[in-house]
């Protein structure tokens, strides 16, 4: 029954491939290839390698692992630091008081408009890169946390102290599970906004990601090759949307359950 469910859902699919197929070739734009010749230039591209190796080839195997490190490495810093930040402004009504303008200053920054900035600073390389991917997507996490640990239920704090629960005891059983639907949600907003970071901060100077192959085709004028970059990031952001999700269910799934009991 669920694959047939998954089969009914994805019917879109096939239908927009074949729209797409006819209406390229009908167009005749070398700038708009049809699926076909996406797809044809994809398995050029990255799956000519030997069997041991997944047929992946030697540019997906120096390109794709790079990059997954460097979308992996600055969501999971953005995340830490987002909900660290995150409950102390929460919980701290004065300290909040005074953070909330820069906060507020920093999210309103475009994280594109870095780049002149970090360039001299640290030189085009993974730091730079981290740096841009960390610097836009800790915001989501950060005001998600605040909003999750500011609106604790006052009852289970006053519960917990009644108990004699310390402080770490109180953030780690009444605090971070309350506010974890709302980091959660954080987290899968910050997830989608570090694969777009990912790729702007591999066009500038990289020598190697998704980005680079991505900025590599279009000097090469060679739109299939593009295209192709676009749909390995459509389908890596489906996925990446996809697991976590189904992890956040699994996760939350106590919470939820427990919240339609009260």
């Amino acid at each position: 029954m669920n694959i047939r469910r998954a089969l009914v859902r994805l019917w879109p699919v096939p239908v927009a491939l074949v729209l797409w197929e006819v209406g390229t070739r009908a167009a005749d734009n070398p700038f708009f290839p049809p699926p076909t010749t996406i797809a044809v230039r994809m398995r050029e591209l990255w799956l000519t390698g030997p069997p041991g190796r997944l047929w992946l080839s030697d540019a997906a195997l120096d390109n794709f692992p790079p990059s997954l490190a460097r979308l992996f490495a600055g969501w999971i810093l953005a995340g830490v630091v987002g909900v660290v930040f995150g409950v102390l402004l929460g919980r701290s009504v004065v300290l909040a008081r005074f953070v909330d303008p820069l906060v507020h200053f920093g999210r309103a920054v475009p994280p594109p408009m870095l780049l002149p900035l970090l360039i001299p600073l640290m030189s085009i390389g993974t730091p730079m890169q981290l740096t841009t991917i960390v610097f836009g997507v800790v915001w989501p996490v950060l005001l998600n946390t605040v909003e999750g640990a500011r609106y604790v239920d006052r009852q289970h704090v006053e519960t917990a102290r009644v108990f004699g629960f310390s402080r770490r005891q109180r953030l780690w059983r009444v605090i971070l599970p309350s506010a974890t639907p709302k980091i959660f949600a954080g987290l899968r907003l910050s997830l989608s906004l570090a694969l777009i970071l990912m790729v702007v901060s591999e066009l500038v100077g990289s020598t190697n990601g998704i980005g680079f192959q991505l900025r590599d085709a279009e000097r090469a004028f060679d739109p299939p090759g593009l295209w192709g970059s676009l749909v390995v990031l459509g389908l890596l952001g489906y996925v990446l949307n996809l697991a976590f999700f189904t992890a956040e269910r699994r996760v939350l799934s106590r919470h939820r359950a427990a919240k339609q009991t009260t």
